[in-house]
């Protein structure tokens, strides 16, 4: 079916064609005949996993980044993902990055992205999710945290901390994102100085809220041994709970498009190789003390089968989707 759709897609404009899918889903999930039709169409057995102290029926999530606001938790929740990521959230309203900021490498199976962590704001997504009656218990809900564009380095942790304490009563988890290549300096957080400073002080106010979660932390592919070295030994001293493992990466090895030149995030099958390489790094150095979750490349069942044989506990999709279609979810957990 998707193969029929995929071409009239491909013809719009990227973020026009996400906004016209996001709302579609949206409206099939707040419509019950429609939503039972989805659930329907891509049933897939039960596989379930426990990491963090949760409980998920599947290994298979959907990435950071489609769903910014918590606007279409019901019909993604009908796809079959065992755990929704949404955001990235940020603290104030902010538009992001001036269009156009996402770019599809057709010849790459790839995407460019600079968008910037465009999104209504904290205040926004919080009423989104309060809004949401009987809200999907099928797929773990995660929810990823962000700095605003205009919040100095040395006062992000006010940012994290603000956005730690508004949605830990709504999520099963938070993900601490440090590693977005779009908001200018954001990934100098990942230095141990900086990490240290930011981790300890969400691990000192955590306590305090009213819920406590499963904290995660967002790495970026692009770091060298000693620096993911250094940045999971500050997860694990900070009492963090788990890594994610990757986001977008700047290099551009190997790519055919003429777009390959635009700036910002590459995903999809080119990061493949590089963001495996990575898992095994990180694997190797936590060395069990924690759960790693898996993203960046994963375009076919065949990608995740290998993510979780390198030893991740979870793994997530998101530009796989956009080649392969919803209907890569289905096909994943079925072949796990």
């Amino acid at each position: 079916m998707y193969s029929l759709f995929r071409p009239f897609l491909f013809k719009l404009e990227p973020e026009t064609a996400h906004h016209l899918t996001l709302q579609l889903v949206r409206m099939a999930g707040a419509f019950p005949p429609a939503r039972w039709v989805l659930q329907a169409l891509f049933f897939a057995p039960q596989k379930p996993v426990e990491v963090f102290g949760l409980k998920f029926k599947n290994p298979v999530g959907l990435a950071a980044g489609y769903d910014k606001d918590g606007i279409a938790i019901h019909g993604l929740a009908a796809l079959g993902f065992g755990h929704l990521e949404i955001g990235t959230i940020t603290l104030r309203p902010q538009p992001g990055n001036p269009r156009p900021r996402v770019f599809r490498l057709i010849e790459d199976k790839a995407v460019i992205n600079r968008m910037g962590f465009p999104g209504d704001g904290a205040k926004k997504c919080e009423q989104n999710l309060l809004s949401i009656a009987h809200r999907p218990s099928s797929a773990i809900l995660g929810v990823n945290l962000g700095k605003n564009k205009d919040t100095p380095l040395e006062n992000a942790a006010s940012d994290y901390i603000s956005l730690m304490r508004t949605f830990s009563p709504l999520a099963d988890y938070m993900a601490i994102n440090i590693s977005s290549p779009n908001t200018e300096g954001l990934r100098r957080l990942q230095g141990r100085e900086m990490l240290e400073g930011l981790l300890g002080a969400i691990a000192k106010e955590r306590p305090a809220c009213s819920v406590q979660r499963p904290i995660l932390v967002k790495l970026a592919p692009d770091l060298t041994q000693e620096e993911l070295e250094d940045a999971i030994e500050v997860i694990f001293q900070s009492g963090m709970d788990g890594v994610i493992a990757t986001n977008t990466t700047l290099a551009r090895d190997g790519l055919r498009s003429r777009q390959q030149r635009e700036t910002g995030g590459l995903s999809g099958g080119p990061l493949r190789v590089r963001s495996e390489n990575i898992l095994a790094q990180v694997i190797k150095i936590i060395d069990g003390r924690l759960p790693v979750v898996s993203v960046g490349g994963i375009m076919s069942p065949e990608d995740a089968i290998r993510r979780l044989d390198l030893g991740a506990a979870l793994v997530q999709v998101y530009t796989g989707l956009v080649y392969a279609g919803p209907g890569l979810v289905r096909k994943i957990i079925r072949a796990v």
